[in-house]
């Protein structure tokens, strides 16, 4: 396979996508701006990026069904509202727009002066395969869409897992024979969703469901670019490099290969400098910060454009962005603010409005046993330093193969929504709600739902080996999403991709109730290198506070442990009288959300804390550090900040519902 992979990448050197490096005149990349999707105009959901002659940029908005025209100003109009579910877009050698629309599977041409929309290939509302005539072949939500320099359109079919031509009133297919993996004539996509044609009229697709960039040439044969296969962000030689999820490429005028990853929130490129390598222009992990490109984030990233001067307009899909890297005295757009981007996304408050009360089963007002709550800890933290992570939705129990519903009225974005086929974890992301532990579109016995929304995949033997639910795809309220796995919950997760929320919070659930105050079970003190103090010690220095509790909820088994909302702590004189700088009690935990810090867990949790896939459940809640509104630090109490003296430490322990308990430990200070 890497022989292949490194023939694959020198006949790409030497072939239709070369470029001259010699000749390259590139100013360094090195900032990231937010252009437009801040201010008043509100954008639904960025997914394609296209830019004319002019140097305009147009939009997809999925979410809203618009195309969007943004000036290099940050001016902002609608081109059309009329479309469904709007993906990849392309600019024909007239200015018209060439529009992948994934919803009502179809082709359209945009006239983006008028902001009239014609139909170009496909069959409105009607998704299948079926090649011949314009006006009778039929598409299943195609995703990506590019206009060769002789007029001749090129189609991401994506959940027909094929590459298509639309060229004098006639469809074909110029690739792809059915789901999976294979190079050569008879070659297999899977979920193929980016499309890009080069100089010489190859077509490089980004394989999304493969992970790979795919090279197909005029003759219908495919090889593999970039990508093993295998799940990651590595860079480095072709045959080595790594994808998640590959959505958007382009290319610019040199012939280098850009790349959105929106599974590692990355811009990715080949062939910028005289090594042939794979690099990554931002992989600091998922967020919206602007300014120096090492330090910027961006939020599932679909697409991308390149202007002549080298600029990159990305199509930042989940913060609802449109942004640019450039050079750094380019300047184009603005910073976004941090308050600012918290604005980016729907508040607790605005997702409660969102639909009508319900959970998520039938009966939809019966209330239901809460099984694990917003922010536990899950595995296990044996020692100091170990990994945690937290859990990120709220847990309804039910019972095995019991069928879930859908909460709330939504439409699948991400063309990748449904994974974990098979597996306890099998689950579907909506914008504003996750379903996990699902088998989707089954009953309990494993029988395919009659919804042609699910789309199954089966072996050469028969058997089921995959599912997908396209881009464009609408459920209502009610609609069954599946069955539950001997998990026996349904895990919904609150709130859009990177503003997770407590579902106590976001969700209306009828009948909800808790009058059960968490238990504090045990109180501990080490110093800053996690030395226990002994009962009676004295204390020096700077001091860790852990509180081992948990919470209940009305109708609980005795043996169920929820996580808790909210800790603190308060410093007291010997005669319980808040000593100055502690005139309240501190919170320093609460999970409103959760933290932007891959790695926040650790800061919540002490060794010893488990739950999840343990046979018990601990808490142990490191309450000296900060982790709240979503940010995560390492504090201390430091006592030489005090005389020497018998004080107390007051610790609480807080549910959603306001109820609290509290404790006083006695600590004598010599330093």
């Amino acid at each position: 396979m890497r022989v292949i992979a490194i023939i694959s990448a020198a006949l790409f050197l030497l072939g239709g996508c070369s470029f001259a490096p010699t000749k390259q005149t590139r100013e360094p990349l090195a900032v990231v701006q937010t252009l437009s999707g801040a201010g008043n105009v509100r954008f639904g959901e960025v997914f394609g990026v296209a830019l004319d002659k002019n140097g305009a940029i147009f939009l997809s908005d999925g979410a809203k069904g618009k195309i969007w025209r943004v000036e290099q100003n940050g001016t902002t109009r609608i081109v059309t509202d009329k479309l469904n579910t709007p993906s990849g877009l392309a600019v024909d050698k007239d200015g018209s727009l060439i529009v992948a629309d994934s919803g009502s599977h179809t082709i359209k041409r945009i006239n983006p002066e008028i902001g009239s929309v014609s139909i170009i290939a496909g069959v409105e509302n009607s998704s299948g395969f079926a090649d011949g005539a314009s006006t009778t072949a039929l598409f299943h939500s195609p995703v990506g869409a590019a206009v060769a320099a002789n007029g001749r359109i090129y189609v991401a079919d994506t959940y027909n897992d094929k590459i298509r031509i639309i060229e004098n009133g006639q469809v074909r297919t110029l690739a792809g024979n059915e789901r999976g993996f294979a190079d050569g004539i008879q070659a297999k996509f899977d979920t193929p969703c980016g499309i890009v044609i080069d100089k010489d009229e190859n077509v490089l697709v980004a394989d999304t469901g493969n992970r790979r960039i795919r090279k197909i040439d005029a003759g219908g044969m495919v090889t593999t670019l970039a990508g093993t296969g295998e799940f990651g962000k590595e860079n480095g030689w072709s045959y080595e490099a790594t994808f998640a999820e590959p959505t958007g490429i382009s290319l610019d005028q040199f012939g280098a290969i850009y790349v959105a990853d929106a599974g590692t929130n990355a811009i990715r490129v080949f062939g910028r400098h005289l090594a042939p390598f794979w690099e990554t222009l931002s992989q600091n992990g998922r967020g919206v910060i602007d300014g120096n490109l090492l330090q910027a984030k961006f939020n599932r990233p679909t697409n991308v454009a390149i202007e002549m001067t080298g600029k990159i307009f990305v199509a930042d899909s989940a913060n609802k962005l449109v942004r640019v890297i450039e050079p750094e005295n380019s300047k184009i757009g603005s910073q976004i603010e941090p308050e600012m981007a918290k604005k980016l996304f729907l508040s607790s408050e605005q997702m409660r409005g969102g639909g009508e009360p319900r959970w998520p089963y039938n009966p939809p007002a019966q209330p239901r046993d809460i099984a694990g709550t917003f922010g536990e800890v899950r595995g296990e933290i044996k020692q100091p330093g170990d990994p945690g992570r937290f859990h990120n939705g709220l847990d309804i129990a039910g019972s095995l193969g019991e069928t879930a519903r859908f909460i709330r009225s939504e439409k699948v974005l991400r063309p990748v929504a449904a994974d974990n086929f098979g597996g306890l974890r099998e689950l579907l992301r909506l914008p504003t709600i996750g379903y996990i532990h699902i088998r989707l579109g089954r009953d309990g016995n494993g029988n395919l739902f009659d919804d042609p929304r699910f789309l199954f995949n089966r072996d050469a033997s028969g058997k089921l080996n995959g599912l997908r639910v396209p881009r464009g795809a609408k459920f209502e309220a009610g609609d069954a999403v599946g069955t539950l796995n001997p998990m026996n919950h349904v895990h919904l997760i609150a709130g859009e991709t990177g503003a997770e929320t407590n579902a106590f919070a976001a969700l209306e659930l009828p009948g909800v109730k808790d009058s059960v105050a968490p238990k504090i079970e045990k109180v501990l003190l080490y110093d800053e290198n996690w030395r226990e103090f002994k009962p009676g010690e004295s204390f020096h220095g700077k001091i860790r506070i852990v509180v081992r509790a948990f919470d209940q909820m009305d109708g609980n088994n005795a043996r169920r442990r929820l996580g808790v909302y909210r800790l603190g702590y308060q410093i007291l004189s010997n005669d319980n009288s808040p000593i100055a700088g502690f005139t309240e009690p501190q919170t320093t935990i609460s999970f409103e959300r959760l933290p932007d810090n891959e790695s926040g867990a650790n800061f919540v949790y002490a060794f010893g804390s488990q739950s999840g896939y343990t046979p018990d459940t601990v808490f142990n809640y490191i309450v000296t550090n900060i982790v709240r509104d979503g940010g995560a630090r390492e504090e201390f109490f430091d006592t030489t900040q005090l005389p020497n003296g018998d004080y107390k430490i007051g610790v609480f322990a807080a549910d959603f519902f306001g109820n609290q308990t509290t404790q006083k430990i006695p600590v004598k200070i010599v330093n």
